[in-house]
């Protein structure tokens, strides 16, 4: 077998097992908008999109820690120094429980004053500050699982790691419709259903602690400020990403309210969660590439990694093309699926939105691409700046100018005009870094 055919065998195989597995993951929200917006109309699905920037925030927290351990613990393994690796683990663990306490005590005490912040008014106000709350206590569960599901794809088990996805993923849709329609839980039911399935999937990989291949496991040892500095410096790009996702959400919610009220924020709802899963196939192919270019830069092959990126940037281009297509054929019945009230302002607000914004895919994708490269290369100040740029410092002025400019147009318009901008800057900044590495 030749070096490109080794390489390409081991692409395939990682982010084939990771795309399925980020895509059921991404289900989690998918599922909650879909059955609340059947269950509940417009306003339970204005409720959920006011309340999800906080899972963003839970959800990159778990991905800082576990990704930017996980990188950290191949780097060490391919070098074979194994205790140093398993001290990196624990003191994911440690950052684990640490962030973990902070969420919960904001849901004890903060939810109602973080709702209000947030924007929802009487109608939505209740259901909002509900589904906060819980998510918020759900997570330790959903942090300790993105730690889990790194260092299982990192120990050479990205099957195991898919399968957890995919079983926590499935029970959330059983569990969304259980709870929304035959138990008529409300808004509860699918918040309570999400909080409940990191714990199926956290059961799935418990299995592996007791197999003879796991080769990661917690070691005696007091937390290291450094390892754990690095772990968090490694992974802050996957946090920035997820919290831009969320800011983002809260500019666009705020600027769709002043524009078209709870229909606009249902609208812009509608395209978010579209637009999760379309990123997650995105993160599923840069979360299946990290632990082989983190692997490669342990060993010094920077060929194989080159090849790496090169398959990468092909399947993302493939991916985001389809969709383009997709979106431009079909947005009016796929705007319809979350209408089930036949809202007609939701309806063309989100179809005429949904057209522009999706414009943004191609670009969107090499960016997290090209963002993981640095990371899984301990390169990471690059990726600090494209997910800075991403998520602050261009989208949220180009989405206050633009909608000043254009309205509801320039809203959508400010997702693509950034991503294509920032595009530029990853592309420069991956050809000077491979320059300096040749």
């Amino acid at each position: 077998m030749t070096k490109t055919e080794s390489v390409f065998g081991s692409f395939a195989k990682y982010v084939s097992l990771n795309i399925l597995g980020m895509l059921a993951l991404s289900c989690y929200i998918l599922a909650d908008t879909l059955f609340v917006s059947l269950g509940l109309g417009p306003n339970g699905l204005t409720s959920l999109n006011l309340a999800i920037p906080v899972y963003n925030f839970i959800h990159g927290s778990g991905l800082m820690i576990g990704i930017g351990g996980a990188t950290i613990y191949s780097i060490k393994k391919s070098r074979g120094d194994d205790n140093e690796a398993n001290k990196v683990f624990t003191n994911s663990l440690y950052l684990a429980g640490i962030f973990a306490l902070v969420f919960v005590l904001v849901g004890i005490f903060l939810s109602g004053t973080i709702t209000a912040l947030m924007g929802a008014d009487e109608a939505v106000y209740d259901d909002t500050k509900t589904y906060m709350t819980v998510i918020l206590l759900f997570s330790p569960a959903f942090i300790m699982n993105n730690v889990l599901l790194s260092f299982v794809r990192n120990d050479g088990a990205p099957q195991l790691s898919m399968a957890a996805m995919i079983t926590g993923s499935l029970s959330n849709v059983l569990l969304d419709w259980v709870f929304i329609f035959p138990c008529n839980m409300g808004i509860f039911g699918a918040v309570f259903a999400t909080g409940l399935a990191p714990l199926v999937s956290i059961g799935v990989m418990s299995v592996y602690f007791f197999q003879k291949k796991n080769k990661f496991q917690p070691v005696k040892t007091s937390p290291i400020p450094l390892v754990m500095g690095r772990s968090l410096s490694s992974g802050l790009p996957s946090l920035l990403t997820e919290v831009s996702s969320g800011v983002v959400i809260i500019v666009f919610n705020s600027i769709m309210l002043s524009l078209k009220g709870n229909e606009g924020v249902a609208a812009y709802g509608v395209i978010a969660n579209i637009s999760l899963v379309v990123i997650a196939i995105f993160t599923g192919i840069a979360q299946g590439i990290q632990p082989l270019i983190s692997k490669f830069q342990g060993l010094c092959k920077k060929a194989e990694i080159s090849l790496v990126v090169r398959y990468s940037l092909i399947a993302e281009i493939i991916f985001a093309v389809a969709v383009i297509v997709g979106v431009f054929l079909f947005n009016s019945q796929i705007t319809a699926i979350f209408n089930s009230q036949n809202n007609r302002m939701l309806q063309q607000i989100a179809e005429e939105g949904m057209v522009i914004y999706f414009l943004g895919t191609i670009p969107v994708g090499i960016n997290v691409i090209l963002s993981m490269y640095f990371t899984s290369t301990e390169n990471a100040l690059p990726a600090h700046i494209i997910s800075a740029l991403r998520g602050f410092i261009i989208i949220i002025p180009a989405a206050f100018i633009l909608s000043e400019l254009f309205a509801e147009t320039g809203v959508w318009t400010a997702f693509p005009l950034t991503e294509g901008l920032v595009m530029i800057f990853s592309f420069v900044m991956y050809f000077i870094a491979k320059r300096k590495n040749v």
